[in-house]
């Protein structure tokens, strides 16, 4: 399976999808004009990861910022991990990095703990 890499850019987060090196990882900033276009391939290599994933799948999601319409993408992404989690095919881990200082970035990853069955795993990241 190929490795989906995106390079940041002012309003892009940088992405990571790397099933051999067992790298799977959003981090920088996220606010996308169109988030749904900018997440599709995303949501498509996730979907694709399914059907044949590593027996352990730890996501990182470092995000500094990320928009309204981002939120609502992150939420499908981790619909698709708790799913795979829940079928066994893949024992999945969040990670969820935050600064020290932004509570709201932390509060937005307990939320989607709340909703999920997936552990979550804070890691506060020193500025």
């Amino acid at each position: 399976m190929n490795s989906l890499v995106i390079i940041e850019t002012d309003h892009t987060p940088s992405v990571v999808l790397d099933k051999d090196a067992g790298i799977f990882e959003i981090a920088h900033r996220s606010l996308p004009e169109n988030a749904i276009d900018f997440f599709d391939p995303i949501i498509n290599w996730i979907k694709e990861y399914a059907k044949n994933p590593n027996k352990i799948t730890e996501f990182s999601f470092k995000l500094e910022y990320y928009n309204t319409a981002t939120s609502k993408q992150i939420a499908k992404l981790l619909l698709i991990l708790e799913e795979l989690n829940s079928n066994h095919k893949s024992e999945v881990k969040i990670i969820w990095h935050y600064n020290s200082d932004d509570l709201d970035m932390l509060n937005s990853g307990k939320r989607y703990e709340k909703l999920l069955n997936i552990p979550f795993k804070f890691i506060i990241d020193q500025e």
